[in-house]
């Protein structure tokens, strides 16, 4: 049991047609004083679906998210939940949302993993029998139930981030919005995150994940909406994201008679010539090289002006991954 299940509804506005996205953001727009936070930005996410909203600090991740969770209220545009404006937010649509928040301090780190969860299910109207039964079911599913009683100070981030998780599918939402969820853990910890988030969702809950780690949404996410200082740069999946990538930095392994590393740099740039730039790794091999292309250069032909000079040419590999390559274009960061 993944601790998500479909109950009947009280509110007949919370019974949206089967046509409508659980989540919609409409147009949404945001500012802070001089600082536009969101600029028209639109997104759907259905039932059984991870929407993965990527972008740089200060894209505008974490306001999309409050927006969505009716902690925020956009400046222009609408955002839904279940058919229903958030900023409106009915308590019995809350209860159909779990948010996981960036931060751990949201916790009480004092008390222990159990004792957190049964104080926020009884301020969602439980009883004390069902807060604490539910709270034990969430930690077994979690796989917290032997630090169940420990203090969640003592939890590491990875602990603490599961709790986090536990105590939003309190209330088996339809929804679940997490932001960086991910950040500061280790791959192993993140990955056992990112299968209970998949496996939610297999069971019909709506996620959008905030991220700014790329490398993780390969495989996990189904439709991606990349954020650039507050505007939606790219909107499609990832294969789409992937298909837009435009490397132009490679390691290369090369070698010759003339030495290595420095002492072969001037026949190297001699060799690429307006090709691009070329010089050894900082920290690798001596026999590496990172090739930056001019704009207007094709990686073959410089290869092939290399292998003219006298140089052998014994690898080739992309510096950065192609979604790594797609991301840092389209946030505006690529170097």
């Amino acid at each position: 049991m993944l601790g998500f299940r479909e109950r009947p509804l009280s509110d007949a506005r919370l019974h949206s047609p089967a046509a409508t996205p659980i989540v919609e953001a409409d147009g949404v727009s945001r500012r802070f004083g001089e600082r536009v936070a969101l600029d028209d930005v639109s997104l759907a996410v259905d039932s059984g679906r991870i929407e993965a909203l990527l972008g740089p600090n200060g894209a505008g991740k974490t306001t999309l998210v409050r927006i969505l969770t009716g902690l925020v209220k956009p400046d222009m545009g609408t955002a839904r939940v279940l058919g229903v404006d958030t900023w409106e937010c009915p308590r019995n649509l809350r209860a159909r949302m779990g948010l996981v928040p960036s931060g751990d301090r949201s916790l009480y780190l004092r008390i222990s993993g159990l004792e957190n969860l049964i104080f926020f299910a009884r301020l969602q109207g439980m009883t004390k029998r069902e807060a604490r039964a539910r709270a034990s079911e969430l930690l077994e599913l979690v796989d917290l139930t032997d630090a169940a009683r420990l203090r969640s100070g003592f939890y590491s981030h990875g602990m603490q981030k599961r709790l986090s998780i536990a105590r939003a599918l309190l209330t088996e939402p339809s929804v679940l919005l997490i932001d960086e969820a991910t950040h500061d853990l280790d791959p192993e910890a993140a990955a056992r995150m990112r299968d209970l988030v998949r496996r939610l969702a297999d069971a019909g809950a709506a996620v959008v994940w905030a991220t700014q780690r790329i490398e993780e949404i390969r495989g996990f996410a189904d439709a991606v909406t990349l954020l650039r200082e507050g505007q939606a740069a790219f909107q499609g999946t990832v294969s789409q994201l992937i298909a837009l990538a435009a490397p132009r930095r490679y390691v290369l392994r090369l070698r010759n008679g003339r030495g290595s590393g420095d002492e072969l740099e001037p026949a190297l740039r001699q060799a690429v010539a307006d090709g691009g730039t070329i010089a050894a790794l900082d920290d690798g091999d001596p026999d590496d090289f990172l090739l930056h292309l001019a704009e207007e250069a094709v990686l073959g032909n410089v290869l092939a002006s290399l292998t003219a000079g006298g140089i052998d040419v014994l690898g080739c590999r992309e510096e950065r991954s192609e979604i790594e390559n797609a991301y840092l274009n389209l946030a505006g960061t690529q170097r």
